[in-house]
Formats: C-alpha cells, sequence, structure tokens
C-alpha cells in the first residue's frame, strides 16, 4: 500500500489551492496525493474576489478592475475602489495550472478516480480509490455534493444560491471595461434575493451572470436583463457556467477525525451570507500550513468569530423568510459606507467601532424581526 504525508481528496478550488500552498511552504518536499474525478478540463465557474496586497494567485488572473459599478433601489453609483482591485480568474485556467505545476514536481502525484471510503487510524487515514487503498498521514477532505447536502432545518437556516452565467460577443461595442458590475438588483425579485453582475472582458464581450436562491428560468432573467436594462439586443452567447453554493448557519465540523480535515465547501469555507468563498479558502489553506508546521497537525485554525456567524445568521434569516427586503437593505450598505468598509465587514475584520457604524446605516427593524425570529429558532 501506497503511503503519502497529504492526501487531498477533491482537486477542485479547495484542494488545489491548498496544494499549491503546500508547495510553497517548507512543506514542499512532503509527499502529496490529490485525488478526484473529474479531468477538470472545462471552464465550470469563474472566480472572483477583491484584494488589497498581492496574492498566491496573481498568475493566475485574468482581468481585474479598479471600479465596480453598483445599482439598488434607485441608486446607482460607479465606486473608485481604491488601493483594492477586483479579480477575475477562470476556473479552467486554476485547474489547469496548479495540476501543471503539480505534474512537475517529484513528491505530487494527481490522480484521477471516485473515492469510495475514507477511513480514520490513530497513525493514518486511508482511502479507497476505485478498490485502490492508498495511506496518509494527514487526510484533508474537500468533496461536497450540494444536491445531497442537507442541513437541521429546525435550528437552521438552509438555502442554494444557483449561479448561471453567459460569456456573450457584441457586434458593436457594448461594455464600459473600467468598471465591473458588483451587484444589480435591477431585475424583479419575486420575494427573493435576485441579482446579476456584469464582468467586462473588452468592450464587445462580457460575463452577464444572474444569482438567485430558486430554480427559475435563467434564461429569460438573462435575456430580460440584457435587453431592457442593458439594452443589448444583439448577441452572441461563447460560453455557459453555472453551479449552486450552500448558503447555511449550520456549522460544518473541521476536524472530521483523528486524521483527517475538511475543507472548502464542506469545512464551511463558504461565505454562508454571499457565497463568496475564494479568499475564505485561501486564508483556510494558509492557517492549514501555519498548523502543520507549528503545531504538528492541522487543527490548530483559527475559528469563526461568532459576532460575524450572527450576522451571517441575520441576513439569512430575512432571505428566507422576506428576501426582496435584501435590495433595499444593500442599497443603504453601498449609500452610507466606504467600499472599503464593506469589503473588511465580509472579510470579516472590520473593528467593533467599524461594525457598529456599519450596523447603523442599515435599516434596524428588519434585523431586529429577524434577531427575534432567530432567537425562537435557536432558543437564545
Amino acid at each position: 500500500m501506497t503511503r503519502y504525508d497529504f492526501i487531498i481528496a477533491g482537486g477542485g478550488v479547495a484542494g488545489l489551492s491548498l496544494a499549491r500552498h503546500l508547495l510553497r511552504s517548507p512543506l514542499r518536499e512532503r509527499s502529496i496525493l490529490i485525488v478526484d474525478q473529474d479531468a477538470k478540463d472545462r471552464n465550470d465557474r469563474t472566480l472572483c474576489f477583491w484584494s488589497e496586497q498581492p496574492t498566491l494567485f496573481d498568475d493566475l488572473v485574468h482581468r481585474a478592475w479598479r471600479q465596480l459599478r453598483f445599482a439598488g433601489e434607485d441608486f446607482e453609483q460607479v465606486i473608485d475602489l481604491g488601493h483594492y482591485r477586483y479579480n477575475m480568474i477562470r476556473a479552467v485556467d486554476f485547474y489547469q495550472c496548479i495540476r501543471r505545476e503539480l505534474s512537475t514536481c517529484a513528491n505530487a502525484q494527481l490522480l484521477q478516480g471516485n473515492i469510495t471510503r475514507i477511513e480514520d487510524g490513530a497513525d493514518e487515514a486511508r482511502v479507497w480509490v476505485d478498490g485502490r487503498t492508498v495511506a496518509g498521514q494527514w487526510v484533508f477532505d474537500s468533496r461536497f455534493d450540494s444536491s445531497s447536502w442537507q442541513p437541521d432545518p429546525a435550528r437552521y437556516h438552509q438555502l442554494r444560491q444557483h449561479f448561471t452565467g453567459w460569456e456573450i460577443e457584441t457586434p458593436d461595442a457594448a461594455f464600459d471595461t473600467r468598471a465591473a458590475t458588483f451587484l444589480d438588483f435591477r431585475t424583479p425579485q419575486n420575494d427573493e434575493m435576485r441579482f446579476l453582475y456584469v464582468l467586462p472582458l473588452s468592450e464587445r464581450r462580457a460575463l452577464v451572470e444572474c444569482v438567485l436562491t430558486s430554480r427559475d428560468d435563467y434564461a429569460s432573467i438573462l435575456k430580460t436583463y440584457l435587453e431592457t436594462v442593458l439594452e443589448i439586443s444583439a448577441y452572441r452567447i461563447v460560453a455557459e457556467e453555472g453551479g449552486v453554493n450552500p448558503m447555511t448557519d449550520q456549522p460544518f465540523p473541521r476536524r472530521i477525525g483523528r486524521r483527517v480535515m475538511s475543507i472548502g465547501a464542506r469545512g464551511g469555507r463558504v461565505k454562508p451570507s454571499s457565497g463568496y468563498a475564494f479568499t475564505r479558502i485561501q486564508r483556510d489553506s494558509a492557517a492549514l500550513v501555519e498548523s502543520l508546521l507549528r503545531a504538528g497537525h492541522p487543527f490548530a485554525v483559527p475559528s469563526d468569530r461568532r459576532f460575524f456567524r450572527l450576522c451571517d445568521s441575520l441576513m439569512l434569516n430575512v432571505m428566507y423568510r422576506r428576501g426582496a427586503q435584501l435590495r433595499p437593505i444593500f442599497t443603504a450598505l453601498f449609500k452610507r459606507n466606504s467600499i472599503e468598509r464593506i469589503f473588511r465587514f465580509l472579510d470579516e475584520v472590520t473593528s467593533p467601532l467599524e461594525n457598529l457604524a456599519l450596523m447603523a446605516s442599515l435599516p434596524p427593524g428588519i434585523f431586529v424581526q429577524a434577531f427575534m425570529r432567530l432567537k425562537v429558532l435557536r432558543r437564545i
């Protein structure tokens, strides 16, 4: 039976991010196995994140913008990002680049196959891949099936964030390449939170994506938005993408065995109230490497801050019961706060004073009602 220092179950964004962090650390000489049942040869999603400092993945950024557009309830603004930039990475570029990097490392191996079982042990964990057994000193499990995911509805909120996007090309110049549209609520809300975003790749090409919390006729929503809001009637769809993100305040266990750690969506690294995950995954990957170096195991990672978990729960409660109210809430958020404060809040690094100022800028009645419902739900 072959043994490795690290086995990463799942070669998606979380698994490959951790692999690159390991390769760029003093642990780079350790043996690594990444197992995934997919070849990762298609662009199944777009990865977006904001950054202020250089990141480990700047070499993969396909486009970046220094301005963002927000369109809410009778309010529209183009925001200068100052020291920040908003980045776009194509998932296929991410997959293929890191897989190529791994293939050149003598101590790293990529294996395409289906994991049927992971068995924890005192000294090592064993992983069954298509009938073959391999062992790892540490196993990081990123496998997550959104279709079978089922939180406890009696105590926690459960929503699925559906996203569908078209990369379109127009015969004439139609897009302002200086600014990406971050949130555009100019679409019927239909008693839920619905918004679109636009990532201009050139004056004639852009990714236009709709995000909602229910299944619907995405093609109709995109077509209507293009024609009535952006006033684009002539276009050609050159690529499509889509997927589902979990949105829940139910805690995801991190340590799932003596030798097994959950990462990515399985480890709760998707921001519950927004669906953003890329930056959270990078911070978690760095923390895992730091824990391995300092503590000799991967479990000494920071816990999520309770205040931000409460904020996520309140937002999910409003989203679940009064989803259309999110449009005026986000409008107030962007009208009354700087983009730096908003980014810092979403990154969960704001100070108590910043949190107080941001909370004071939002409609209070909606959140008081949500908090009272939350007390009943949790019995707190």
